[in-house]
C-alpha cells in the first residue's frame, strides 16, 4: 500500500498548539496524526489510525494466542446493569449520563463488566463452558474534570477491556497468569518499556491486582522499587509497622503552653526550649499531626475525616483516596481534598493549627465515640505506646508525652502518607526508590462481586448451582499511541517503533527532474512488491527542506531520499532513530529496507519479552 503526500488527508504544523502540555500530543498534533475536536476528546486522522490499527493488531493477536475471542458492546448503556451493581451512583460525576426521549436513563460507557457478565448470563449455564474468556476494543467515556496531556488523560478513549469467567478461583488464577504473559508480550512488540508493580483494583473491587507502567517523568502514578526486586503503585505500598511499646512506666501526658506553634516547623523549635528532651532534640517524627480532609461521597454527601500521622510525613491524598473506602458506609468513586475554612468553621471544637486526638476517649474530641462524630484514622506507625507531642484543642496549647493506646485510640489505621526514597520494601529487600509512570494496563482479579450482583451462576460437576469468579484485563490503546510517541522522539519529530510505525519506509523524490520523480516511483513499487508499506512524497513543487522536516516530523524510521546521488547510482538511507544517513547503492537498497522491516536488523519480541519477564517478576502479588 502507497501512502502519497500528494494525496494523503495531512497538513503538518510547524508551530506547537497552544494547549500541549507534553511532547506527544504537541507531535501528535504537528504531525497530522490527531485533531483536537473538544477538551480531552480527538478527531483521528489517517496517519493516527495507521498507527491504532496497529497497536490493536498486536492485541488482537496476542489476545488469540491464549484462547481469549473478540465481541464488542455499545457503548450506549441502559442505566438498570449499573443500578444493580451499585455503579450508577459509586460513579458519581465521573460518568456521562442522559435521557432518551422517553426520559430513560443512560449512560456512555466507562467501562463494561456488567455487559460482560450478563451475556455469559445470557448463553452459559455449565461448568462444561467454562473457562471462558471474551475481550473486546471499545471507546469508553468519563467526565474527566481536567482533562489533560491529549490522548494521555482524554474524556474519549479506546481500550482493551477483557474479562475471564471460571468456575472456581484455581481457574480463575490460571487466566490471570495467562492474560499476564499475554500482556508481557504485547508490550514487548509494541517495544514500550513497562514494569509490573503491586496495585490496588480501587473502584473496580476485587483482590490480586497489578498494574503495567511506562516509565516516564510526565506519568501521573508514582511507584516504588526496592534493589531486591520489588515493585509496587504508591497506593498499593504497605508500610513497615513498627512494634509496639509497653506504656506501663510512662509518665502522665503534660499540656503547656506553646504560643504561635500553629505550624510543626514552629512546634519543634519552640519544644526545644518549653519541654527540652533530655536524649537528643525534637523532630518532626515525634511530633502527631491531625489533618481534617472533606471526603465527597458518590452520593455527593460531604464529610469530615481527620487523619492522624507522624509529623515529618505529609498525607498523600491518592492512597488516602485508594485506602478510605474500607471505613466508609458506601463504596464508589470517592473524593478528598483539604478541608477548607469554610468547612472548619462549621466544627467549632476543631481548633486550626493545634488539633488533636483528645486526652480522654470518653471525652475525646474526635472517633465515632467522641462528641463530634468525626471519622479518626491513624497512619500505621501510630501504634500503642508511641510518645507524641500534638495539639491540646485549645489555642496556643500542645500536650507532651501523649501515649497512643493509653490515652487516645482511633477508628482505624489507613495507609495515608506519602512514600519517600529510602522507606524500607516491607518484603524486607531493601530501601525503596521512587519513580514517574504512565497506566497501560490493569489486570486484577475481581472475584464474584459482579456475579454475584447479576447473579451469574453455572451448574458445576455436581449440578449444583455455583456463582462464576472473574477476572478483568485492561489496556490503554490510544493511551499506548501517545506513550509510543511520548518515548519515540527528538527535536525534530516523532520517531515510531517498525512494529507500529504508519509505513515501513518513508520514500522523498528530491528535486525536479523527471528521471527523479520515476526513480521514486519505480523503488516504491518494489518495497510494494516484497510486501512493505510505504509513504512516497512526490509533491511536485516542494522544496527539499519541507519534505525532509515533514518526514522527520511523521516519524517513519527509515527514509528513502531519492536525489542528486541517483546520477551517481545512489539513494540515500536515513535511520530516524540513529540519526545516521549513509548513500547506499541502488540495487542494495530495497533488499537492505525488507530485512530490517522483517526484524532481522533488531531483537526479537521474544528478547524483549523476556528482559520485561526479568524485570518484573518480583511484582507478582500474592
Amino acid at each position: 500500500m502507497v501512502l502519497r503526500l500528494s494525496t494523503l488527508f495531512l497538513r503538518t504544523l510547524r508551530e506547537d498548539p497552544a494547549d500541549a502540555e507534553v511532547a506527544s500530543h504537541r507531535l501528535l498534533v504537528r504531525a497530522g496524526y490527531i485533531r483536537r475536536a473538544a477538551p480531552g476528546i480527538y478527531t483521528w486522522l489517517p496517519l493516527g489510525l495507521a498507527v491504532l490499527r496497529k497497536v490493536e493488531q498486536i492485541i488482537r493477536e496476542e489476545m488469540a494466542g491464549i484462547g481469549a475471542q473478540e465481541v464488542h458492546f455499545p457503548a450506549l448503556l441502559p442505566k438498570e446493569p449499573y443500578e444493580a451493581t451499585n455503579r450508577w451512583t459509586e460513579y458519581g460525576e465521573g460518568i456521562f449520563r442522559l435521557k432518551d426521549r422517553k426520559e430513560a436513563d443512560y449512560l456512555l460507557a466507562p467501562t463494561h463488566e456488567e455487559m460482560f457478565t450478563l451475556l455469559v448470563k445470557d448463553l452459559y449455564s455449565s461448568y462444561k463452558d467454562l473457562p471462558l474468556s471474551l475481550y473486546q476494543i471499545q471507546n469508553k467515556y468519563r467526565d474527566e474534570a481536567r482533562p489533560r496531556a491529549g490522548l494521555l488523560r482524554g474524556r474519549e478513549f479506546i481500550m482493551k477491556d477483557s474479562y475471564s469467567f471460571d468456575v472456581d478461583d484455581a481457574g480463575l488464577d490460571a487466566s490471570y497468569a495467562k492474560h499476564r504473559e499475554a500482556y508481557v508480550k504485547i508490550f514487548a512488540r509494541l517495544g514500550l518499556e513497562v514494569v509490573a508493580v503491586k496495585a490496588t483494583a480501587g473502584a473496580m473491587g476485587g483482590s490480586k491486582s497489578e498494574e503495567f507502567l511506562h516509565p516516564t517523568e510526565i506519568g501521573e502514578d508514582t511507584f516504588v522499587r526496592s534493589p531486591g526486586g520489588y515493585s509496587a503503585n504508591v497506593e498499593a505500598v504497605s508500610t513497615v509497622v513498627p512494634d509496639e511499646i509497653d506504656f506501663a512506666g510512662a509518665p502522665a501526658a503534660q499540656v503547656l503552653d506553646t504560643p504561635d506553634t500553629p505550624t510543626i516547623d514552629s512546634l519543634v523549635a519552640a519544644s526545644q526550649t518549653i519541654f527540652p528532651n533530655p536524649e537528643r532534640e525534637w523532630t518532626g517524627a515525634d511530633t502527631l499531626k491531625n489533618v481534617v480532609l472533606a471526603v465527597t461521597l458518590p452520593t455527593g454527601e460531604s464529610q469530615l475525616v481527620v487523619i492522624g500521622l507522624p509529623g515529618d510525613r505529609a498525607v498523600d491524598l491518592k492512597r488516602v483516596e485508594a485506602n478510605i473506602g474500607a471505613f466508609l458506609p458506601v463504596a464508589g468513586e470517592i473524593g478528598i481534598e483539604a478541608a477548607n475554612d469554610e468547612q472548619l468553621k462549621k466544627q467549632p471544637l476543631i481548633v486550626k493549627g493545634y488539633l488533636g486526638p483528645g486526652l480522654d476517649r470518653d471525652e475525646a474530641l474526635l472517633g465515632l465515640e467522641g462528641k463530634t462524630k468525626i471519622l479518626y484514622l491513624v497512619d500505621p506507625r501510630v501504634v500503642s505506646g508511641t510518645r507524641w507531642i500534638t495539639g491540646a484543642n485549645e489555642q496556643g496549647k500542645h500536650v507532651y508525652g501523649l501515649v497512643a493506646g493509653r490515652d487516645f485510640g482511633w477508628d482505624g489505621v489507613i495507609e495515608c502518607t506519602e512514600v519517600r526514597a529510602g522507606d524500607p520494601a516491607p518484603d524486607g529487600s531493601g530501601p525503596l526508590e521512587t519513580a514517574r509512570g504512565i497506566e497501560m494496563g490493569h489486570i486484577f482479579q475481581l472475584g464474584r462481586k459482579y456475579a454475584e450482583a447479576l447473579e451469574l451462576k453455572v451448574l458445576n460437576e455436581n449440578g449444583k448451582q455455583v456463582t462464576v469468579t472473574m477476572g478483568s484485563y485492561g489496556i490503554g490503546v490510544t493511551r499506548a499511541v501517545a506513550a509510543l510517541a511520548e518515548s519515540n522522539h527528538d527535536d525534530r519529530g516523532l520517531i515510531w517503533p517498525r512494529a507500529v510505525a504508519p509505513a515501513d519506509v518513508h520514500v522523498v523524490a528530491v528535486g525536479r527532474g523527471e528521471e527523479i520523480f520515476a526513480e521514486a516511483e519505480r523503488i516504491t513499487a518494489e518495497f510494494e512488491a516484497r510486501g512493505l508499506t510505504v509513504m512516497l512524497d512526490d509533491r511536485p513543487k516542494v522544496s527539499p527542506g519541507v519534505k525532509f522536516g515533514d518526514a522527520e516530523l511523521i516519524g517513519v524510521p527509515t527514509i528513502v531520499a531519492v536525489g542528486k546521488g541517483f546520477a551517481t547510482g545512489t539513494l540515500e538511507v536515513k535511520d530516524r532513530r540513529s540519526g545516521t544517513a549513509e548513500d547506499v547503492p541502488v540495487a542494495e537498497v530495497v533488499d537492505r529496507i525488507v530485512a530490517q522491516a522483517s526484524g532481522k536488523a533488531s531483537g526479537s519480541p521474544a528478547e524483549a519479552a523476556s528482559a520485561v519477564v526479568r524485570e518484573t517478576a518480583a511484582a507478582d502479588v500474592d
